[in-house]
């Protein structure tokens, strides 16, 4: 098994080989970590592109302009048409494959036009133990996943970051609002608003890593199990807020968080993966 310093020198070995990069930069800490690591071997060879849409959670688009910038690469910002797609839209469980297919057909299209040589993006080893349809996507678009590539799981990941100095090496996981609501509900901007001013109330409340899953006029909050104390100290301002936001009803999930609890139920083995 190799040690994270020689995954490190792995993977600096292959982005110095791929020469020219378009990266897709969510903010997250796994593209930052790739992105890090491709502008300081690449420098100007590496532009990072951010997909924007209203799936993209609250203050997400800041921060990744800060980081961005911290690093001191090129960054655009490209609108993603994912909420025109009725594919997308009718929320699947594919749902995610038919954004990443829109999203990297349009970065190939930017990388084109740079004349760099390839778009990769910050998916890691362990996202093959999840439903990631979105890779599916990646795979036959030509869209490269070093990290993954290399085997760093999330844990190495956060801790390369941190020894690199990066600021975001602990922030907890943030994916598309799309993700809080159940397959074969239809996406609205009207849901994802609700959900997104939900979690960013949640937020100031210091509840750690929470999701607000969306079923109609009932919010299920989804919050680790030592801060399900705090969040019921504050229920009724929590009520207060959830009803001008538009719930009806609003639900603690004793089962506490866990990434992927809407995926349950999906089939372990299928090729969407």
């Amino acid at each position: 098994m190799k040690t994270l310093t020689q995954k490190h020198a792995h993977l600096e070995d292959m982005l110095r080989e791929m020469d020219s990069l378009l990266v897709a930069f969510s903010g997250g800490v796994d593209s930052t970590l790739l992105l890090r690591v491709a502008h300081g071997l690449l420098g100007g060879d590496v532009l990072a592109v951010t997909g924007v849409s209203a799936t993209l959670p609250p203050g997400e688009r800041g921060r990744a302009a800060s980081i961005a910038a911290a690093i001191g690469v090129d960054h655009l910002f490209v609108e993603a048409g994912e909420m025109s797609n009725p594919d997308f839209i009718a929320n699947p469980p594919e749902r995610c494959y038919h954004c990443k297919k829109a999203r990297f057909s349009e970065f190939l299209e930017i990388q084109s036009e740079r004349k760099l040589a390839l778009v990769v993006d910050g998916a890691n080893a362990d996202d093959a133990n999840d439903w990631r349809p979105g890779m599916r996507a990646a795979a036959e678009l030509g869209v490269r996943s070093p990290l993954k590539e290399v085997g760093f799981t999330k844990a190495e990941i956060r801790r390369l970051a941190a020894e690199l100095g990066l600021a975001n090496w602990d922030a907890p996981s943030s994916p598309c609002l799309a993700t809080r609501i159940p397959y074969g509900q239809p996406i609205t901007e009207e849901k994802l608003r609700q959900i997104g001013e939900a979690e960013q109330f949640l937020a100031s409340l210091d509840l750690g890593e929470l999701r607000v899953r969306h079923h109609g006029e009932l919010a299920r909050i989804e919050l680790g199990r030592v801060k399900m104390a705090d969040a019921l100290a504050c229920a009724t301002e929590i009520h207060e807020r959830f009803a001008q936001i538009g719930f009806r009803f609003v639900a603690l999930d004793l089962r506490a968080f866990k990434s992927g609890n809407m995926n349950i139920g999906l089939e372990e083995d299928s090729p969407n993966r």
